[in-house]
């Protein structure tokens, strides 16, 4: 059975899937666009997919998504809270970060994409998220996670990647700090319930 088009985000999808804006999509075994809910007050942005990314269609499912996963659930924000997308989404070779114009090439899609979730919260995850969804192309992370940015009706929080944290696991209590930030945030602009005991 060939896929339902019929709805604008479905649309959407296949635009993704058959973009060619840039050479990513040579060597891609299919577009990595989402997972979450298409509508959310959250949207969580890595740089791009990694192999079982690429195999699964689906942003962050493998260690970094597991501890993605386990930081939303210990955190207690629901699926339907959140949006979960990249900065490209085709896999850049040997999972290297997206280069400048890679990034350029795939920003009207999500473009496109941050129309459909219309989120109010947007977290950053790594120095590529940051970089490209800020235009501070010289900015470092290490300097900026864990500090608000607030652009308009939009709060800002870029915070390192999953993956810098499964190599270098002393900066995990930084993860985790910058995680009840957001959820503090969502209380904050009445997005969740607050609870009383988390954790990890």
């Amino acid at each position: 059975m060939s896929p339902d088009f019929s709805s604008p985000w479905q649309e959407f999808c296949r635009s993704c899937m058959e973009c060619k804006a840039c050479s990513l999509y040579k060597e891609r075994k299919q577009a990595v666009i989402w997972r979450g809910s298409v509508k959310a007050p959250l949207l969580i942005l890595g740089e791009g997919p990694g192999a079982q990314e690429d195999l699964q269609g689906k942003p962050f499912v493998g260690r970094s998504g597991m501890m993605l996963d386990d930081l939303l659930e210990a955190l207690q924000i629901p699926e339907e809270k959140f949006h979960i997308a990249n900065v490209v989404k085709c896999r850049p070779p040997g999972n290297r970060a997206p280069s400048v114009e890679e990034a350029r090439a795939c920003r009207p899609l999500l473009n496109k994409q941050f129309q459909f979730v219309q989120p109010q919260v947007i977290m950053l995850m790594g120095a590529s998220a940051y970089k490209f969804f800020t235009g501070d192309l010289d900015g470092k992370i290490s300097q900026v996670r864990g500090q608000w940015i607030h652009k308009g009706s939009y709060w800002i929080l870029p915070t390192f990647h999953p993956a810098y944290i499964l190599r270098n696991n002393t900066q995990k209590d930084k993860l985790w700090d910058d995680f009840k930030m957001l959820r503090s945030k969502m209380e904050e602009l009445d997005f969740i319930e607050p609870i009383t005991t988390v954790g990890i």
